[in-house]
């Protein structure tokens, strides 16, 4: 786990869960979660929201090792989840959108994923927000906007936390390295989206896997 101040008010937590990420972004006394990793997870994340006020838990895309613990979350921590419309049916069903690559380490990884998509469930749920690009969290205490992301998932998207981070789930990967996701739905559609994060200026990145590292052209 590790902190980084974002905003003058807000702070960005990271949850190591092995390989993944879940962070809490604090702002005040109001907080949100970004990812729900995997189960095995489940204590380790909790044990970091009993001391927070969790407002909302929010999805960056429907994979499994990003939402398995949705439903459970939101129960413990009576929180409403939101995503984005387009990555509704993944949460049904991983298989529902394809994956591709182009490198070795792309589909080593998306056979890695396979087997997990085969294997292990994910607890039905309902998400009470369906977000947008531009859409504020103030309501939920938090001074963040959404951005949309598409092309690892139809549906992807990132949490700019004040001007300073953004949480970009999977459009990027820190694993081994910072790059562009080595898997995707679509590779113009992932292209233009980390077009658009390097484009942000020089922020503060927080990958789905890996350690953050600062903006660069990607």
């Amino acid at each position: 786990m590790s902190r980084m101040k974002g905003t003058q008010m807000g702070v960005i937590e990271r949850i190591k869960c092995g390989n993944g990420n879940a962070y809490l972004v604090t702002d005040g006394d109001s907080a949100i979660l970004v990812d729900t990793c995997r189960e095995q997870y489940r204590d380790l994340i909790l044990e970091k929201c009993k001391v927070k006020n969790v407002r909302l838990i929010i999805l960056t895309h429907g994979h499994i090792d990003h939402i398995q613990n949705s439903a459970f979350f939101s129960k413990k921590l009576n929180a409403p989840i939101a995503m984005h419309e387009a990555d509704m049916e993944l949460t049904r069903s991983n298989w529902s959108e394809p994956m591709y690559a182009h490198t070795i380490l792309g589909r080593i990884i998306i056979r890695l994923s396979q087997q997990s998509f085969e294997h292990d469930k994910i607890e039905p749920f309902e998400p009470l927000l369906f977000l947008k690009e531009s859409d504020s969290l103030a309501e939920y205490g938090v001074d963040a906007t959404v951005i949309e992301l598409p092309g690892h998932t139809k549906g992807s998207i990132g949490i700019m936390v004040g001007d300073t981070d953004i949480i970009v789930g999977d459009a990027l990967m820190n694993m081994p390295f910072p790059s562009k996701s080595p898997l995707y739905g679509n590779r113009a559609a992932m292209e233009k989206s980390a077009a658009k994060i390097s484009a942000s200026g020089g922020a503060m990145i927080h990958f789905g896997h890996g350690k953050p590292v600062r903006n660069r052209d990607w």
